[in-house]
């Protein structure tokens, strides 16, 4: 995430206190060092309700991701209920289709990886992008 540019936040519901005891009996386990992105207490769920996570009558925050361009526009957001794992690549594959949108103002297709075909939008494209993009 730091090579392209990203920074990253946790935010939970959980005290500092739980997430310091976390992070060194179960991610340090898992990941030499832990998790290296700052985790954050959202007790009370004030960012969580902001974002719409936030369940009132359980006091947590449901899990959710955010990507959010330099502009503090959320771009995308996937919320999962904890029984269902994130997917990593997934989330980078849809940082690197944002930051190529931002640099170049082509669109990605759906499915898109870097170095895949691009479209220009525009009056040119319509009714042609069966021409250009080829699932």
């Amino acid at each position: 995430m730091k090579k392209l540019g990203v920074e990253v936040l946790s935010v939970s519901t959980d005290s500092h206190f739980v997430h310091k005891i976390w992070q060194a009996e179960e991610l340090e386990k898992m990941l030499k060092g832990g998790v290296p992105f700052p985790m954050l207490s959202d007790s009370g769920g004030r960012i969580g309700s902001v974002y719409g996570v936030y369940d009132e009558g359980a006091g947590v925050d449901i899990r959710g991701r955010f990507l959010i361009d330099p502009d503090f526009v959320i771009r995308a957001m996937e919320v999962l209920t904890p029984e269902v794992g994130r997917n990593p690549d997934e989330l980078l594959r849809q940082i690197k289709a944002f930051q190529h949108v931002r640099e170049t103002g082509e669109v990605t297709p759906s499915a898109w990886t870097p170095g895949d075909t691009t479209l220009k939008p525009g009056p040119d494209l319509v009714g042609k992008v069966w021409e250009i993009w080829k699932p």
